[in-house]
This record gives structure tokens, C-alpha cells and sequence, in this order.
């Protein structure tokens, strides 16, 4: 049975270079915004929502703050009586919100979704951030030696890719520098506002210094505050608006979503006889390819892929069928990666140079890759652009979310 079509109507992004704190907003303002935002952008009315979907992963630990669910209506009283469930799974949040919606347009329960992200992390040091985000591993079983526990975990992803095939630090870099230079285009990426000296995408040991193993500051992706939203639509309820279908619109082609055990050392053990170090990714983009009726990457024009480390972005090359396994190096060098390349990857300046607010950042992923598709992404929009793939992961890659937006 072919499910109903999912529609996406539009969307709103907070900026991510804000620091909501010290404007003297909480949760409850940074929802607001992007309820109001989102609702406005999309050109439907309040009172067309038929069910609400939040994501945020770590709300509780960063403000004590939980039963986000409810938040939506008690920022805006129209959405009094609407049903809401809150969504966490990690940097997967997002894209689990996302997916709990389609499934309530698909199955006929309701016709209009809003989807909200929300996270605040600028509002404690950097250092208890950092803390606060161990819970996405399996505590007191992994990461025991960490200082920093997700720069630690990738650090070992790049370990163990040099071991497998070799890697150069100076792609890993390279992939920075790349999202942080399309980020400068992108009104809303967090980075777009900070400098960058000619060595702080090099070895240079102070202005780009280590932060955990082989991982260096550039490799990191940055604690944001920020949020964003959606409305997913079903076939049904355009058929009753048809004059919608005169704005921008885009549709979810494909999906995929896997789910694997915590510890990252059990996932490198079962595919150490693989091609592929993490083939239970590979899995849900083939997922969402099937799903879309496409080939292969070079069916898309672009994709939107999770770089919370340069080398979460390094492993996406080749598990999105870009290179040959281990030769993710290839697309880099060769300029394939930028936005007028054969498959530009995170036009939008990614989590890198965008910013990742971690419950906020599926969706707002999923708005970038509907920006492109319909044309409306501004100074980053890649030209032509009909077909958009997107990967989003939580911890480790144990929660993975791939689509496909057209």
C-alpha cells in the first residue's frame, strides 16, 4: 500500500548565533518564536492544526525544565486541546518528531502537523554543555577516559577510519573550512559572525588546538540556542485548500530510519569484515532512496548531511555512495562537495558553520533541503536544485534518520 503524500508547507529558523540567555529568553520564548515563525511562513492558520510534534533532547538537563510537549500551547492559547508528544533521541530528535508526524498524516488520524525543535545550550559554560550531552552514550560504559565525551567518540570514528583506509587530518579540515565558508552565506548559521585566521583550519597548534585525540577545534561543531519548525500537510487537506499549491511547496519522496545498539565500540566490531564502517547508515539512506524511487546519490542535487565533527560529515561521503568505501578523500579534493559540484553537501553551512541546536537541528535540515527544492535558500541556494537527501543521527550513529525532500 502506497502511503498518502506527506507535504511540507513551510517552515521558520531561529538565528543561531543568538545567545537566548542573555536576551532573556527560556524555552517558553524560544517556542513561541518558532510556533509564531513557523505558522506565519507557512501561511496556515492556527486553528488548522490538527496535532503538534516537539523535539528536544536535552531541555531537562540544561533548564530542569521537561513536558515540553505542552509547551506549544501554553505560548500560544489556540493550540489549547491540540495533542502533543514530545520526541528525544539524541541529535536524532528532530527527525523522530518529524517522522511521528508523517505517520499521523499517512494513517488518516490528522491532516495538518506543526513540528517544532527547540534547544537552549548557551545558557551554562561551555564545559557543563559538554557534560550535559554524555547521556546520548551509554554512561558508565563508554567514554570512561573522556574529557570531552562526543570529541572523544568521533575522535575514535577517525581513529579507526586511518586504520581501516588512512585519513589526512587536512581533509577533515577542509570540510570545515568548506561549511564554514558556506555558512557566511546563510543569515541564520552561527558562524557566519566569528573570524577565522588563515591557520585555523590547519595543524597550527594555537589557532587550531586539540581538543580530544585527533579531533582539533575546527573539528567540532559549536554549543547553539536556536530553533526551527515545520508544517507537514497530507493529500487530503490541500485537496480542501487547493490554493495553496500556488506557494512554494515540496513533498518527503523518501524515508529511512535505523536504530542500533549504544556502545560505538560494538558497531565497529560487526562491521569490521565490511566495506562500509557503519552500514546500518548506509541502510536508512538506501531506505530513503528506495522509498523515493531514486538510484543513487546522483539522483539528488544536493544533501544536507549531520557534521556535529568533520568526521561524522567524513563517513556521510561514502555511506551516501558519493566515493568507494574509505575514499571519501576523493570528493573532497576534487571540489565535488561545493555548492556548484557535482553534490554539494550542506550548502546551508551544516552543524559546523550553521550551528546545531540538537533537538532543533532534524527539522531545520529538513526546511533547508524544502528552501532549496523550491527554489527560495538566497545566497546558498544551489542552482536548479529539484531533489535534496538529508542524514541525521543521534550519538553515535545508534539513531539514524535519512530522507529524501523533492
Amino acid at each position: 500500500m502506497t502511503p498518502e503524500p506527506v507535504w511540507i508547507a513551510g517552515g521558520y529558523q531561529s538565528d543561531f548565533s543568538r545567545n537566548l540567555t542573555k536576551e532573556g529568553l527560556d524555552l517558553s520564548g524560544l517556542t513561541a518564536e518558532i510556533v509564531k515563525g513557523t505558522l506565519d511562513s507557512s501561511n496556515i492558520p492556527v486553528g488548522d492544526i490538527d496535532v503538534i510534534h516537539v523535539a528536544n533532547a536535552f531541555g531537562q538537563v540544561y533548564t530542569g525544565q521537561g513536558h515540553l510537549s505542552a509547551m506549544p500551547a501554553s505560548v500560544e492559547p489556540e493550540l489549547w486541546n491540540v495533542p502533543a508528544t514530545r520526541h528525544e533521541g539524541a541529535c536524532a530528535s528532530g527527525s523522530l518528531a518529524i517522522l511521528a508526524a508523517m505517520a499521523d498524516l499517512e494513517s488518516g488520524r490528522y491532516d495538518c502537523a506543526l513540528v517544532v525543535g527547540v534547544e537552549l545550550e548557551k545558557n551554562v559554560p561551555g564545559d557543563l554543555g559538554a557534560q550535559y550531552m554524555e547521556g546520548a552514550a551509554w554512561i558508565g560504559h563508554e567514554g570512561q577516559d573522556a574529557k570531552y565525551m562526543w570529541p572523544y567518540m568521533f575522535s575514535r570514528v577517525a581513529e579507526e577510519y586511518d586504520k581501516r583506509y588512512g585519513v589526512d587530518p587536512q581533509h577533515l579540515w577542509s570540510i570545515a573550512e568548506l561549511n564554514t565558508r558556506n555558512a557566511r552565506r546563510n543569515p541564520n548559521a552561527q558562524t557566519r559572525v566569528r573570524e577565522y585566521g588563515p591557520a585555523s583550519f590547519t595543524a597550527d597548534d594555537e589557532a587550531n588546538p586539540v581538543v580530544e585525540g585527533r579531533l582539533h577545534k575546527a573539528d567540532c561543531g559549536p554549543l547553539t540556542d536556536g530553533g526551527a519548525g515545520v508544517i507537514l500537510l497530507s493529500e487530503r487537506y490541500l485537496a480542501a485548500r487547493p490554493e495553496l499549491r500556488e506557494q512554494p511547496m515540496s513533498r518527503i519522496l523518501g524515508w529511512g530510519h535505523r536504530t542500533v545498539g549504544l556502545l560505538l565500540e560494538e558497531k565497529l566490531a560487526r562491521s569490521a569484515d565490511t566495506p562500509l564502517m557503519f552500514p546500518h547508515v548506509a541502510g536508512a539512506i538506501e531506505d530513503a532512496f528506495t522509498r523515493a524511487g531514486i538510484e543513487g546519490v546522483d539522483d539528488l542535487d544536493l544533501i544536507e548531511t549531520h557534521d556535529c565533527f568533520t568526521a561524522s560529515e567524513y563517513m556521510a561521503i561514502d555511506h551516501f555512495g558519493i566515493t568507494p568505501p574509505g575514499e571519501s578523500w576523493r570528493a573532497v579534493e576534487s571540489g565535488d562537495l561545493e555548492i556548484g559540484g557535482r553534490i554539494p553537501m550542506n550548502p546551508s553551512g551544516g552543524l559546523l558553520g550553521g550551528g546545531h541546536p540538537v533537538g532543533a537541528t532534524g527539522v531545520r535540515m529538513l526546511l533547508d533541503c524544502h528552501r532549496q527544492v523550491n527554489g527560495s535558500a538566497g545566497d546558498y541556494q544551489v542552482a536548479d536544485a529539484r531533489r535534496a537527501g538529508m542524514l541525521n543521527f543521534g550519538g553515535s550513529t545508534t539513531t539514524t534518520v535519512s530522507f529524501v525532500v523533492g
